[in-house]
């Protein structure tokens, strides 16, 4: 019988190209749990055991559940996790010709793996600004759009043309990771005829700079058609956009013995969605909130992949007005918010690096996460991860209580640690804070790979904190 834990994350995944669509598909899932959406630019009227979200900038999500016995000032207990993943977004100028080729303009997007671009299917998704005409006046939406056929790709360059490329291949992100949309020769003569009946041409396109047709010398007009066709404007109305390239290839579970998930974006769409069912489920029986005395949270920020300096990423402000907020609908005090944020506990869940077979050296031999083996807590002397012997037992004793299998990791002296929302959020909010994650392999590959138990076991230690941490809490003392 297939995980259905894991089933459901690859249905997730499929829905979630970009973060933009991962929020949208997170708001869908919170709203048929019950989940009532509120906004940031108005006043919150919470009560105790209701449940609600808010997002920002659509590409960070944090929703919450208020136990029936919370009171201003007690804890709250968040799973913290990322919506954004490395990958090639468009440039504000998309519209590159070369050699007889459409190309398309891309920027990278955090540390990835880029040799693994090549050579793929690929698509584009995002969100775009549209202008609307209603009633003889003008304004805008917000729209997501999808194109989920193959429509790019970055071609390698032929062995025969460059005989040393086994000995090592260095990507130039500059010149070689432009995606071939189109030859000059088809666009040309697939262009939309104008009102006169002839063809559009580039030369007639340069001579109107009025803000409605600006867009046609910033990317090729076969892009504007392809994006406008899927959000259902004309090609003029496109104000602006924010657009990735996407590989078509479904997730998938996998392998064998069907034990793995193949998909692109494991990082960290695996543990936002973990997090995410784990917050629904603890919360939508009858009386799932009836004893609990905290807030329970997930929170899926923008922007780690670049440091979270946003104004939606975990540098910024979201997670402190969240607490703030919900703190402050429940009494005036100021001093309560303090008292909060010492009582609250942060798990952030961030993918982990599984042993590798054909690089064992990278591991040191105490520290080898394994699949299928549970979540790996993360240590980092250094800070580099927010893990300390308190926050890493009281996590721990939740696993031990319900029999779950956990494993740590250190990465070796002589290398080089990433680092999480972990740190920041600790250091911003003054948070305790553990660091944790599923084993994965391929990090940041355009194509990576989990154990399906693994996302079977971080639902079910995420689900377990939530309903069970209030208490356990309790029993630990330390700055008494």
């Amino acid at each position: 019988m297939e995980n259905q834990v894991a089933v459901d994350l690859v249905e997730f995944l499929n829905a979630s190209p970009t973060a933009f669509h991962a929020v949208d598909e997170a708001k869908k899932r919170l709203r048929s749990a019950g989940y009532e959406q509120v906004s940031e630019r108005e006043d919150w009227k919470l009560e105790a055991g209701k449940k609600y979200f808010f997002t920002r900038n659509h590409s960070t999500i944090v929703a919450f559940g208020i136990g029936k016995k919370y009171v201003a000032g007690n804890g709250i207990y968040i799973v913290g996790a990322h919506t954004d993943s490395p990958c090639l977004k468009l440039k504000p100028v998309t519209k590159v010709s070369k050699g007889g080729y459409l190309e398309v303009g891309v920027q990278t997007y955090g540390g990835g793996l880029w040799h693994t671009w090549f050579d793929r299917d690929l698509a584009i998704a995002g969100r775009v600004i549209i202008r609307e005409h209603k009633d003889g006046s003008e304004s805008y939406s917000h729209r997501l759009v999808r194109i989920e056929e193959p429509i790019m790709r970055i071609p390698t360059l032929a062995i025969h043309l460059d005989r040393d490329v086994n000995d090592g291949f260095k990507v130039n992100k500059q010149t070689h990771l432009a995606p071939v949309l189109a030859t000059s020769v088809k666009a040309e003569l697939n262009k939309p005829a104008s009102k006169n009946g002839s063809a559009e041409t580039a030369s007639s396109d340069d001579k109107k700079l009025d803000e409605k047709t600006s867009s046609r010398q910033k990317h090729h007009s076969l892009l504007l058609q392809l994006i406008a066709a899927q959000a259902g404007c004309k090609p003029d109305d496109i104000c602006d956009f924010e657009l990735q390239a996407c590989d078509t290839q479904k997730s998938v579970i996998a392998g064998a013995l069907k034990e793995f998930v193949f998909s692109g974006r494991l990082d960290n769409l695996c543990m936002s969605f973990c997090s995410l069912k784990a917050l629904i489920d603890s919360t939508s029986a009858d009386s799932s909130l009836q004893e609990e005395t905290g807030v329970r949270m997930v929170a899926l920020f923008d922007h780690e992949e670049v440091g979270s300096d946003s104004a939606q990423g975990a540098g910024s402000p979201v997670m402190l007005d969240a607490l703030s907020r919900i703190t402050n609908s429940f009494s005036s005090d100021t001093k309560l918010l303090p008292i909060a944020i010492q009582r609250s506990f942060l798990v952030s869940a961030d993918m982990a690096h599984a042993l590798h077979p054909n690089y064992m050296d990278k591991h040191e031999e105490n520290h080898q996460p394994k699949m299928h083996s549970g979540l790996v807590i993360k240590h980092n002397a250094n800070q580099r991860y927010a893990t300390n012997a308190v926050t890493s037992f009281l996590f721990r004793e939740i696993a031990a209580k319900h029999k779950l299998p956990v494993q740590d990791f250190v990465i070796r002296n002589d290398m080089l640690c990433g680092s999480t929302i972990g740190p920041i959020l600790a250091s911003g909010v003054g948070i305790r804070t553990v660091d944790v994650g599923a084993p994965q392999l391929s990090m940041h590959s355009i194509r990576e790979m989990c154990a399906v138990d693994d996302v079977k076991h971080s639902y079910q230690h995420f689900k377990a904190f939530f309903q069970e941490f209030s208490h356990l809490d309790a029993k630990l003392a330390v700055d008494i």
